[in-house]
C-alpha cells in the first residue's frame, strides 16, 4: 500500500507532535499493545493532523515474540539515545527473571530527561526495578498483583484499570489499555476527539480509571446473595490475618450459624473451608510469582506454620509447594530454550 493511502488511515511518516516509543519484551501481550497504539492512529485520522507517531523497540533490535506466538518486527534497538516524548513498556508474560541492566539504565536516563513513562500489563515491573515510579500510584495486571506488591511493598499499588499520576501512566493490561489511551488522547486534544476514536472501535463508553480490574463475586462466581458476597469479599481482603467466623458473621450482620448455613446452601462448604481455599490460592500465586520461602508464604497466607500450609496445599493442589515451584521453574527453562 502506498504511503499516501496509509496517511488517510492515520499512519504518517516522520515525527508527529507527540512521538511515542514502545519497548516490547519477549512474550508481551498483544491486546494491550494494539489497544494503546490504535487510539493514536484514530486521533490522527479524525483530526487530519499528524498528532502522534510511534516507534517500536526491542532490547536486541530483533523481532519480538508475543505471548500469542506471533512475531513482530521492530524499528530498532532500545537505548536512551532516542528522542521520545513518551515511552510505553510492554512487559513479558513472566516478569520474574532479572531485568537487563542496560534496559533499566536506559529507562532511568529517558525518565531523567523528562520522557513520560508508561507501562502495560507487567511493564510496571521494569519501571519499578528502574526506580522510576517513586511515590506515584501505579497498577499491574491482577494476576501479578500479589507478587508485585510483595517485591515492591513501598509502592502505592492500586487494583484499578489504569493509573495516570503526573508523567507516569500504567495499565493493568487487556482492553483497559484502550480506555487509558483514549483518556490520554482526551487529555491531549480534547474529549470530542477521544469520543470519535472510541466510536471507531465500537467502544461505547470510555471506562474510568477507578473501575475494578476483576469481575465482582456476583459476576465471577454467580453468587447473588448480598451477605454471602460481602463475606467472600471480606475474606479476599484479609488474607494474611484471617478473620474468625464470628467476626465475619458480625461484619455482615449475621449469626455464626446463619453464616454457616448460607455457605453450605450456596457453596457446599463451611466458611472456614472456603476461606482456606482462598488463602491457598493466594499462597500459590506468591509461590509462582516471588522468591519468598515457603515459611514466608505461609505467613503471608495466614497459616500458622510452613508445615500446616504445606499439608493443606498438597491436599488441595495435589503436590507440595516445593514441587509446584520446581515444576514451574522447569517449565520456564523449557520455554526459554
Amino acid at each position: 500500500m502506498e504511503a499516501n493511502s496509509l496517511e488517510t488511515l492515520g499512519v504518517h511518516h516522520g515525527r508527529g507532535k507527540i512521538h511515542v516509543g514502545f519497548l516490547l519484551c519477549d512474550t508481551f501481550a498483544m491486546l494491550p499493545f494494539i489497544s494503546s497504539l490504535e487510539p493514536m492512529r484514530a486521533a490522527n485520522r479524525y483530526s487530519n493532523e499528524h498528532l502522534y507517531s510511534w516507534q517500536l523497540f526491542s532490547e536486541s533490535g530483533q523481532p519480538v515474540l508475543a505471548s500469542n506466538g506471533l512475531s513482530l518486527s521492530v524499528n530498532d534497538t532500545f537505548s536512551d539515545e532516542w528522542k521520545l516524548d513518551r515511552l510505553i513498556v510492554c512487559g513479558p508474560h513472566n516478569p520474574q527473571p532479572a531485568s537487563s541492566p542496560n534496559v533499566l539504565r536506559a529507562l532511568r536516563r529517558l525518565s531523567g530527561r523528562g520522557v513520560r513513562m508508561g507501562a502495560l500489563d507487567t511493564g510496571s515491573y521494569l519501571l519499578a526495578r528502574a526506580n522510576i515510579i517513586g511515590s506515584r500510584r501505579c497498577t499491574v495486571h491482577w494476576e501479578n498483583m500479589p507478587g508485585f506488591r510483595q517485591e515492591f511493598n513501598q509502592l502505592k499499588v492500586s487494583n484499578e484499570l489504569f493509573e495516570i499520576d503526573g508523567s507516569l501512566f500504567t495499565c493493568s493490561g487487556g482492553d483497559a489499555a484502550l480506555d487509558m489511551m483514549l483518556t490520554i488522547v482526551g487529555n491531549d486534544h480534547g474529549q470530542d476527539l477521544a469520543t470519535k476514536a472510541a466510536e471507531l472501535f465500537l467502544h461505547n463508553t470510555i471506562r474510568n480509571s477507578n473501575e475494578s480490574q476483576r469481575m465482582s463475586v456476583v459476576e465471577r462466581d454467580g453468587i447473588f446473595h448480598p451477605k454471602l458476597v460481602s463475606a467472600i469479599e471480606l475474606m479476599e481482603a484479609n488474607i494474611d490475618t484471617p478473620l474468625r467466623s464470628e467476626e465475619l458473621a458480625n461484619m455482615v450482620n449475621l449469626s455464626k450459624r446463619q453464616l454457616e448455613r448460607l455457605f453450605r446452601a450456596h457453596l457446599d462448604a463451611t466458611p472456614t473451608m472456603h476461606y482456606q481455599q482462598i488463602r491457598l490460592r493466594a499462597g500459590r500465586d506468591l509461590l509462582l510469582q516471588t522468591s519468598m520461602s515457603v515459611l514466608e508464604i505461609a505467613d503471608a497466607s495466614g497459616f500458622s506454620s510452613a508445615d500446616h500450609f504445606s499439608k493443606r496445599f498438597r491436599a488441595y493442589f495435589g503436590l507440595s509447594p516445593t514441587d509446584l515451584r520446581q515444576q514451574h521453574l522447569g517449565q520456564r527453562r523449557s520455554d526459554k530454550n
